[in-house]
């Protein structure tokens, strides 16, 4: 019988929040995402202008050489216009433990 019971109010609980949540998403305003990003960073306009230059260069011409190396410079371009620093999950998990244990 606690089975039951606990059962229907799970299930009136998750719908009751699920239709209310339906119901709120209506109202919500639609904005506009920016479609690009300007930098300030010289470097990184200066890798999006070559990134540019590459896209308008006709290739018909080149040599099997010439389009793999310049295959590899816009696949470095782009790593190097990605930046930041990434963390694995068990570097932060390690981060938050001592964290922890510091405090």
């Amino acid at each position: 019988m606690k089975k039951i019971s606990r059962y229907c109010l799970a299930l009136c609980l998750f719908t009751s929040f699920g239709w209310s949540g339906l119901q709120a998403s209506n109202h919500l305003p639609i904005t506009p995402l920016p479609i690009e990003q300007t930098s300030t960073n010289p470097r990184t306009q200066a890798i999006t202008q070559r990134l540019e230059e590459i896209k308008v260069l006709d290739r018909s011409n080149l040599s099997a050489r010439e389009r793999k190396a310049l295959r590899q410079e816009t696949r470095e371009l782009k790593k190097a216009a990605r930046g930041g620093v990434y963390l694995s999950v068990g570097a932060i998990l390690i981060i938050v433990l001592i964290l922890i244990l510091i405090l």
